[in-house]
Formats: structure tokens, C-alpha cells, sequence
């Protein structure tokens, strides 16, 4: 019972890094400059739905700068993180 829940809850924390990652590389990659969605385009960030934001512009962003990308997150990524938030932190953007 105690290991269903904890499975659970480190589901919830990858599922909510997820989130603030792909939010993050949508920004990264400027995606709010071509956003339909006029809250991104004012905040110069993404502000919207970054899972249809990320998947719909991920694949004109070359497989190098989605690697700096992630290489940026992770050397600002704390030593004492979570295993399911350095679990998300390790997919490229196009893997999430």
C-alpha cells in the first residue's frame, strides 16, 4: 500500500516537472513568437499549453540546440534533486 503510493506521488512529481520543462524550452526557443496565443506573445514566454506549444514547434528546432538546451538545464540542476524531476530533466524536448 505504502510503495502504491509512493509510486504514485513520484508520478505526479515527473508529471509536474514535465510540465515546468516543457514550458521552459518553449521559452527557450522562442516559440511565443509565433504563438497564436496573444498572453504568450505579451509575456514573451509561454503562457499557454506547453505540451501542444512544445510538440507543434520542437521539430524545427535542430537536435543540437535541443541539446544545449538540455545541457543547461541540467549543469543548473541541483546535486540533491529528486530522481523523478532528474528523470524529466534528462529527456531531450522532443521526448517529452
Amino acid at each position: 500500500m505504502a510503495e502504491a503510493l509512493a509510486v504514485e506521488r513520484d508520478k505526479a512529481r515527473f508529471r509536474d516537472e514535465k510540465a515546468k520543462l516543457q514550458r521552459a524550452y518553449c521559452t527557450t526557443f522562442r516559440f511565443w513568437r509565433t504563438c497564436r496565443f496573444k498572453p504568450c506573445r505579451n509575456a514573451r514566454a509561454c503562457k499557454g499549453d506547453p505540451d501542444a506549444c512544445l510538440k507543434r514547434g520542437v521539430g524545427a528546432v535542430s537536435r543540437d540546440a535541443q541539446w544545449e538546451a538540455r545541457q543547461k538545464i541540467l549543469d543548473a540542476t541541483p546535486a540533491d534533486v529528486g530522481a523523478p524531476e532528474r528523470a524529466a530533466r534528462e529527456c531531450l524536448p522532443c521526448d517529452l
